[in-house]
């Protein structure tokens, strides 16, 4: 009964040095791919819906404190660029690891792998192999970062539609089915297809996605 007594407290001590280290981390993470998208395929209510999804789910692990903003590209009048409405870095996942450490980087020689690219959760996502697949992440960008010129879609309207048009995706495990530049783009790999017209959520899913979207701490 005196060792019982004892070692309840004890392992609740340690319970807890082991969960504050985790959280405090979370709270510090400033880069991350949603663990699940919104849902309505590409449809996410426009940039300031992306956003808001960005931040709820920065909220829920302790990083709500953070202005956040999806890495989205828009086009036609207005057009808005992706690379330009993320801060300035530096990035770090959930675990603390930099990602990349200021614009040019990300555009560049970056640090994101299968490995590195982690949900708001710190977990791992699925790529190319497992089961789903879900490596496919809506940017509706150039590899720059830039909006693609207004004459062909890429952003399913501006991403308001979850029927016709196409997104660009990029590949979050840069991994696809060539090595080339485009497969292993972590956001310009290819256009989104499918029966629905290529911005629901079937259609995101049936190439190897879910609707996700990489969120950055902007301040």
């Amino acid at each position: 009964m005196i060792a019982l007594r004892v070692g309840l407290p004890v392992a609740a001590c340690l319970a807890l040095f082991c969960v504050a280290p985790v959280q405090a981390q979370q709270a510090a993470t400033s880069f991350f791919v949603t663990s699940v998208g919104p849902g309505k395929g590409a449809d996410l209510g426009g940039l300031a819906g992306a956003d808001a999804y960005c931040q709820k789910l920065a909220a829920t692990v302790g990083a709500g404190a953070k202005t956040w903003r999806a890495y989205l590209s828009t086009q036609g009048a207005g057009a808005v660029n992706a690379r330009d409405r993320i801060g300035k870095g530096p990035w770090v996942n959930a675990k603390g690891a930099i990602v990349a450490k200021d614009v040019a980087e990300l555009h560049g020689e970056n640090h994101l792998t299968k490995q590195s690219v982690l949900t708001e959760k710190g977990e791992v996502n699925n790529g190319r192999g497992d089961t789903p697949n879900r490596h496919d992440i809506l940017t509706g960008s150039q590899p720059d970062g830039t909006a693609f010129p207004p004459d062909k879609d890429m952003t399913c309207k501006n991403w308001t539609s979850s029927t016709q048009g196409v997104a660009m995706v990029g590949h979050a495990d840069r991994i696809g089915l060539r090595p080339d530049a485009a497969s292993i783009s972590w956001n310009s790999s290819h256009p989104s297809r499918g029966p629905d017209g290529g911005c629901s959520q079937n259609d995101l899913r049936s190439t190897g996605g879910d609707g996700q979207l990489y969120c950055f701490a902007a301040n």
